[in-house]
């Protein structure tokens, strides 16, 4: 009898109590994961499938869109030689930024990187121009780049050296060069501090070792710095590259895609029709495809740079 009551009295664990915590913390989750969801479906999932919605109509802006195109926007888009002008700037720009800026970052991040007396000056110096606005920096080298001597600091210092001025915002010839120097003043800084960043992850021993085995300066770049920097450098060729294909403020605001659609980007071509000349729909289209094309890259990219990092193994 003693036995049964003893058995009648002992209490068994409750079972799923550690599934019911599970449950909890995923609760927990959920909930503190909730705005931010609510937020990006909102502002970012829903407008793209607004986007895609008015771009199969001859909408402008006001009312209901009841003209249905179809995909009449899309041909349009792909058979106008300015969207073509547009899609051949920006990759002038790329090719440029690859080719130039990125590779002149590495290299001064590789100077001011390791023990060179003041490096903090010059990450400050190099960084500061991120720091700005893009439509400060627009106008700022609009009045660098003004065609009389007198108030134009560049052409000044061309006189100066007894050569002409130039009118770098309108030639067609050279007004895509001024727009990307102004490009790489004001992003230059951004991909410095991305590779002193990939270059402290560099152990000092490493190196040391390759110098103690006979390599020189040049070789310890290309053959230890280079390729132990080579998830860094993947980061900011990726975000170079989205970064010129979305490129709008800094050329709107110092040429407007100018002179005779010499200066034009995709963004700014989007952007004219868009909220310039209110054809909401054949805008839209424009955004549409400047998605896929930046969605196929990301896809393609991610996918060919798929190697694992030598200083992590991922």
């Amino acid at each position: 009898m003693q036995s049964n009551s003893t058995t009648r009295n002992f209490v068994l664990p409750k079972k799923g109590s550690r599934n019911s915590r599970h449950a909890n913390d995923r609760l927990v989750i959920v909930l503190f994961l909730l705005p931010a969801l609510v937020i990006f479906l909102l502002f970012v999932i829903y407008p793209i499938f607004r986007s895609v919605y008015y771009s199969t109509f001859d909408w402008k802006g006001l009312g209901a869109a009841v003209n249905n195109v179809g995909l009449g926007n899309y041909k349009k888009v792909l058979d106008d030689v300015v969207f073509l002008k547009s899609v051949k700037n920006v990759l002038i720009i790329i090719v440029l930024s690859l080719a130039v800026q990125l590779p002149a970052a590495i290299v001064l991040a590789t100077m001011v990187g390791r023990d060179l007396p003041g490096r903090a000056l010059f990450r400050t110096t190099f960084f500061l121009p991120y720091v700005l606005s893009e439509v400060n920096t627009g106008i700022m080298w609009m009045l660098l780049y003004n065609p009389d001597p007198e108030r134009g600091f560049i052409n000044g210092i061309l006189v100066q050296l007894g050569l002409s001025p130039v009118n770098w915002l309108a030639d067609m010839n050279v007004v895509l060069i001024a727009v990307f120097i102004a490009l790489t003043w004001k992003y230059f800084g951004f991909h410095l501090l991305l590779y002193l960043t990939g270059l402290q992850n560099i152990p000092l021993e490493i190196e040391e070792a390759a110098r103690m085995d006979g390599a020189n300066s040049i070789q310890n770049f290309f053959f230890i710095t280079l390729p132990l920097l080579g998830s860094t450098i993947k980061t900011s060729v990726y975000m170079s590259v989205l970064g010129s294909i979305q490129q709008f403020i800094l050329v709107w605001v110092m040429t407007r895609g100018g002179p005779v659609n010499a200066s034009e980007t995709m963004a700014t071509y989007m952007y004219r029709f868009g909220f310039v000349r209110f054809q909401f729909g054949y805008g839209s289209a424009v955004a549409i495809i400047m998605f896929i094309i930046c969605v196929i890259f990301s896809l393609v990219y991610l996918q060919l740079t798929r190697k694992p990092d030598y200083l992590t193994g991922l």
